[in-house]
This record gives structure tokens, sequence and C-alpha cells, in this order.
């Protein structure tokens, strides 16, 4: 849902790609190894899934489709079968296209375009799980009781053959077809388990920045329902892989540590200043699922609560299981293996995978990238993070550049901690346009209203800032 919008005429993106250093075109070794495999196609498993009606949901703008499902009842539960694009069929073990990927790390978003990991002609092409098109895929199956509890799981290499391309607007105005039709029901089933065994998941709106004719958008964006039933079967299939990885003793969690009991009584103090009730004996999860974010006070706590989400990284295992193997957003072990497309890490854990439910050897390519991948994707999170903060804040600083001094009404969504001779500073979020920056003055008080006037607008800068205002006719 869009809640907010204001359009810029011009924004550059090509200095902060430079700052970045983001990869322009693929090498020439690299190039002509996708080249090849795309024009003469992988080699195809024996296994033949085209009869399973699977199809793609994802933003509509999107290319790289890593993933297809097709829902259906089992008993009184449900199968899930999830088709992941089968980048190892592309992708040759020592060849220049997987020495580029490990440079890139993962597709990195810009609003003028991606910075893929894999050269389009793959990941957008013939890699790509598009509509009515013969793929190789890895497809997890995966069963659940009444109370989306798992009963079983295999996966196995097979073509595919997704029958349609959906994409999360369609799908939220209207109803789903057969083959997703039963997701709100098995996402809305899998969301109640994680929060009854822990899980955080915070609904945070979204700014994003996107390209219209005449002009870039700057909008906020609140996830929608079918968005949020959608991400609980690539979690429900990450907590699958890695209990085989953990079971098999190699493999790489996606890991984080559980919320500190420190930071979890600060968000109850948030709380009970922002007027959230906070049943006694709830989880945190529980309380943040019950927030409506679109008000001030909502989006204040669940400022606050991102404390508790802190210190994800990535574990890499062989032979000794580590000693934190959690995720503290899912409330257990997990791992990324859905997006093979968009980040390097997932091809390598679904190959362990692959090897350890058959039975068979994790291949020595495979376990000698597994210590070497912790490091490569933290620091291309970091890159790809930067990349999205640093176009938002000159999309902030575009839009407002020329409105020095005018007032706006925002709400304020957090406070810092007050030092003596400095100004009570905080992070406010404008009613219009889409903006957040931080705020000096008084008045700033989490969860309440203020009016403020806009004191910076840099784009050289990226920089945008506030104080706070009088109400009109003050002293």
């Amino acid at each position: 849902m869009v809640i907010r919008r204001l359009v810029a005429p011009r924004i550059d993106f090509g200095a902060l790609r430079r700052e970045l250093k983001l990869p322009e075109d693929f090498p020439p070794a690299a190039q002509r190894d996708a080249d090849r495999v795309a024009a003469t196609g992988p080699k195809l498993p024996s296994r033949d899934r085209t009869d399973v009606p699977f199809v793609t949901i994802d933003p509509p703008t999107s290319m790289d489709l890593d993933q297809a499902m097709y829902l259906s009842r089992r008993g009184g539960g449900h199968r899930v079968l999830y088709a992941i694009a089968d980048v190892s069929a592309f992708v040759a073990p020592g060849s220049a296209l997987e020495t580029e990927t490990w440079v890139r790390g993962q597709t990195v978003y810009l609003p003028d375009g991606r910075v893929p990991l894999h050269p389009p002609v793959l990941s957008e092409d013939a890699a790509s799980l598009l509509p009515d098109r013969v793929r190789p895929a890895v497809v997890w199956t995966i069963d659940l009781d009444a109370e989306g509890s798992t009963t079983g799981v295999s996966l196995e290499r097979a073509v595919v053959r997704s029958r349609a391309k959906l994409d999360y607007p369609s799908m939220a105005a209207g109803s789903l077809p057969e083959p997703i039709a039963l997701l709100p029901e098995i996402g809305a089933r899998l969301i109640e388990r994680g929060l009854a065994r822990g899980a955080i998941d915070l609904p945070l709106p979204a700014q994003e920045v996107e390209q219209v004719d005449g002009g870039w958008e700057l909008r906020l964006v609140a996830p929608t329902p079918i968005e949020q039933y959608n991400a609980q079967i690539s979690l429900l299939t990450g907590v699958a892989a890695a209990e085989i990885m953990l079971r098999g003793g190699i493999g790489l969690l996606r890991t984080m540590p559980a919320p500190e009991p420190a930071a979890i009584d600060r968000l109850r103090t948030a709380a009970t200043a922002l007027g959230i009730d906070w049943p006694a004996g709830a989880a945190p999860g529980r309380v943040i699922d019950a927030v409506d974010a679109g008000t001030p006070r909502g989006a204040a706590f669940l400022g606050h609560a991102a404390e508790l989400m802190r210190g994800a990284g990535y574990t890499a295992f062989d032979g000794t299981v580590p000693e934190m193997t959690g995720h503290g957003g899912v409330a257990a072990p997990y791992a990324h293996v859905t997006a093979p497309l968009r980040r390097l890490a997932d091809r390598y854990a679904t190959e362990a995978c692959l090897a350890l439910h058959e039975g068979t050897e994790v291949p020595s390519w495979v376990r000698q990238a597994l210590p070497r991948l912790p490091a490569v994707m933290t620091g291309t999170d970091r890159v790809a993070g930067g990349a999205e903060r640093a176009a938002v804040d000159l999309a902030e600083a575009v839009l407002l550049e020329g409105r020095i001094g005018e007032r706006f009404e925002a709400s304020v969504l957090e406070v810092d901690p007050p030092r003596e001779g400095r100004p009570r500073r905080g992070l406010v979020a404008l009613d219009e346009p889409a903006v957040r920056a931080r705020c000096e003055g008084d008045g700033l008080v989490p969860g309440e209203r203020v009016s403020v006037r806009l004191t910076e607008a840099d784009p050289v800068r990226r920089k945008v800032a506030f104080a706070t205002a009088p109400a009109p006719g003050a002293a």
C-alpha cells in the first residue's frame, strides 16, 4: 500500500555507483561463460515436474525469478512444492563466471537499475523461472500438519515450467489463482507457529525510490499481507535447510543472537511511554505483531523494536556444529537457500542440502567455499544496505532542495539520549513527502506529533535536517 508520494524530476545516481565502487559490465570471460550456457542450455535433470502448475509471485518489474510454488491440501494439513532456480546448472565451479560472482556477492538494487550477481542473460532469462519456459530447478517438497508443523521434507533436481508470473499488487487486490489459493491459510498458520516459538517480525514501511513518467517518486510502502505470507514459505524452506545441514554436520547458516534481556526491557519501557499494550507474559513478537505501524506511536515503537534484530551474520561449519546455530528473528536455525539468482551463499547451501539429503558426499568445491562465504556475504550485505540508504538519502535531498525554511508536519520516531550542551535530537517522519530525517529542538517526544522546519537539504552531501518549529501564532 502506498502511503505517501512525491515526484522529483531529476536524480542522477551515477555518482553513487562510483562512490560505492559498484561493478559495471561483467568481465569478458565471465560474460562469455554466461552467453555460452544460455545459448546451448544446461544439462537438464532427468526428473520431470513440468506437470506441476507452479507460479511465481514477485514485484511487478522483477525478471530475476528465483522461486515458484504450488500449494495443495494433504490430509488435514498441506503440501508445499517450492521450486528454486538451479543456478549451479549454469555456473561451473572454477569458471570465470563463478569467480566474478564472488566479487559481487549479491545483486545490489538502485532506483535506476540493478547491479546483478549474474549476467542478465542468465538471471533475467535463461536461469529465471519465467512463465512457459522449461527450467532446471531444485524442488523442495515440505509437508505440514494441521497446526503447520513440518512432518516431511525432501528435495531434488527437476525440470519445471511456471504457468504465470504473478505480482504482489494484483494479488493483493484480487482473488488468488488455484496454485497459491492456500497461501493466506498456510502463511497465517506459519506466522502463528513462529510467534508461538518466539519469532519476531518487524513490518516496517520501507522508503522506496522508483522511476515514473517525468521523474522519480519517493514512496513509503508498507508490506502487504500477501508479501508477508509469501515470505513465510521462504522462511519455512530456510528452516528445513538448516535442519538438514545441522544433522549432516556441514553447511552455512544465517545466524543472529536472540534479543538481549536488556533490549527487551528497554522496549517494554518504550511501550509504556508510548501507550502500547504489553500483556503480562507476552513475548516481544506477539506485542510487535499487534502494533499498527501506520500510527505515529506504532511507528515509533517499531523503531525501538529494531534494536532486537542486531548481529545478523553467516556461520559456516564442517564437522563441528557451531555454538550458535539459531536466528533470533526466526527463533530457530535458519539458512538462505531460496534466492540463488540474487545471493551467492544460497547456491552453496543448496548444494550441501542436496548432497546430504541424497546421502552423497558434499562436493569439494562447496566444502572449500563454505568457510569463505561469511566474510564475503557480510561485506556485500554492507554494500547493498549502504546503496539502498544512500539512494533514499539522495532522493530526499533532491525533493526538498529549495524548500529551506518551510514547515512540515511530522511524527517523532525516536529521541537520542540527552547530552549536556547539545540540543535535543531525534528522528522524525514527515507526513508529506515520505522523508525520515534528523531533527533537533524542543518538543521531541517519541510517538508525538510535531511541526518541524527544514534547515538543510544538500544533494551533494545527501543530507536533510530539520528543527522543531513553534505552532503558528505562538509567541
